[in-house]
């Protein structure tokens, strides 16, 4: 497996981001601004995700999606710690927001990371169609936060490369 930056034609990944957030407008709104991540298996796209700067030091994950074929198998853990790996040192916190489901709530938890708010109806007012994970209608948004650590990762030249 390997990892790299695409900077070029990143809507190319559209179908493979939609996983992660289900409507396209929402994933254009931060894939320009973004740095998108693809994680690769010989020339087959297994993963991708999505990290912006929100100012403050702080990280945000935004989409990461792992193709059907590919899940289950640590990619998405793998991704991640290659993002707090990548960008420890340049950044002091790594934040996400995904809807209260069975299923991302428990990977986010072993992942490291610890509930820190919630914003409610979220999916119900920013999304024009209700959005349903393993059952579940999502509503409110659970947001996550990990602390990145200053000992390992790159240095602060980091920063000025994600603007």
């Amino acid at each position: 497996m390997r990892i790299a930056e695409v900077s070029a034609h990143k809507s190319d990944y559209m179908e493979l981001l939609l996983l992660g957030d289900e409507q396209e407008e929402m994933i254009m709104k931060y894939l320009d601004r973004g740095r998108l991540y693809v994680m690769k298996k010989d020339d087959t796209v297994c993963a991708v995700c999505v990290v912006t700067d929100e100012g403050d030091f702080i990280l945000e994950l935004k989409n990461i999606a792992v193709a059907e074929q590919f899940q289950r198998q640590g990619l998405g853990r793998e991704l991640i710690l290659f993002i707090e790996n990548r960008f420890a040192g340049a950044f002091r916190k790594l934040i996400l927001g995904t809807g209260d489901s069975p299923l991302t709530v428990p990977f986010y938890e072993k992942c490291g990371f610890r509930k820190c708010d919630v914003i409610k109806n979220f999916f119900i007012d920013n999304y024009d169609h209700p959005i349903y994970e393993a059952g579940v209608q999502l509503c409110d948004m659970i947001c996550f936060e990990k602390e990145l650590s200053d000992n390992y990762g790159t240095d602060r030249e980091v920063i000025a490369e994600i603007r």
